[in-house]
């Protein structure tokens, strides 16, 4: 990865969720990615998680943006376990790594899956509990078990070192194994229809800002070769909503309605969608 001398100033985004806090994107022209800068002490990066909005920690359904929220969710865990079924030919052992309030996980089980997940955070765990998924707080407590199918669905860009956890994921995979990664993507038509106020940049909660180009290098230089990437069409419209709430104070769902579907529209013939799904493999 470039030295700071060689990163160029790219945007500048804002912590809409909790701090109010600006924060620069640099741009690593050899990785073709974005580097959140300043970047947070691992001590300091829990508060920017202490609230009730940010999603993924919990299961609340206040407001229609919430409850449309877990909607998709509910669909979108059939594709999940779909797909990693589909690559494995069959069921296994699955470890999902931020792992969040347990869905994921408690739908593959209930689809014959052996279970394993990672979650730092306390308040997800607790609701994970209730749903009958256990969850350990690091990778480390699995000092011998590997797995067929490791998923991190939108949590790459959360690590503090991407180094050590892509490490971490050749270690935890077995042979032939698949992982799978998804994450946002800065070159579709909605982050650049958005600039500083698309909500998947989402400082400094997202430390990393990848391209297709970034994850098939840095996973490459560890042995593990990307076999296929699939778009994540429903996240234009979710990232679009959060987007006009971040940049007019209310979310507009005709404009994000229309900015999610263009940038679908945009994305099958860039191949840049607002999200990308990659299938990677360990040989």
């Amino acid at each position: 990865m470039s030295t700071a001398e060689d990163l160029e100033f790219f945007i500048e985004s804002k912590d809409y969720t909790v701090s109010g806090e600006k924060f620069q994107l640099l741009y690593d022209d050899k990785l073709e990615m974005l580097i959140t800068t300043p970047k947070p002490n691992i001590e300091d990066l829990e508060k920017y998680y202490q609230s009730e909005d940010y999603i993924s920690h919990t299961d609340s359904k206040r407001s229609l943006f919430e409850k449309l929220y877990h909607i998709v969710k509910t669909y979108s865990l059939s594709k999940k376990v779909g797909l990693i079924s589909k690559l494995n030919k069959g069921t296994g052992t699955l470890l999902d790594i931020g792992a969040g309030t347990g869905d994921f996980l408690a739908f593959a089980k209930q689809k014959g899956w052996d279970v394993k997940g990672v979650e730092p955070n306390d308040q997800a765990k607790k609701l994970a509990k209730k749903k009958g998924i256990d969850l350990e707080p690091e990778t480390k407590s699995y000092t011998a078990q590997q797995f067929d199918v490791i998923t991190m669905w939108h949590v790459l860009e959360h690590v503090p070192d991407l180094q050590f956890q892509i490490k971490e994921l050749k270690r935890l995979l077995k042979a032939g194994g698949y992982l799978i990664i998804a994450v946002p993507n800065f070159k579709s038509y909605d982050a650049a229809y958005y600039k500083s106020f698309w909500a998947a940049y989402d400082v400094p909660r997202h430390l990393w800002h990848f391209s297709k180009k970034s994850i098939e290098k840095l996973f490459s230089e560890h042995g593990l070769m990307l076999e296929e990437t699939l778009p994540m069409k429903f996240d234009s419209f979710y990232v679009s909503l959060l987007s006009e709430k971040y940049k007019n104070g209310k979310m507009n769902f005709f404009n994000a309605f229309w900015v999610g579907f263009k940038s679908n529209v945009k994305g099958r013939r860039s191949k840049e969608f607002s999200s990308h799904i990659y299938v990677i493999k360990k040989p």
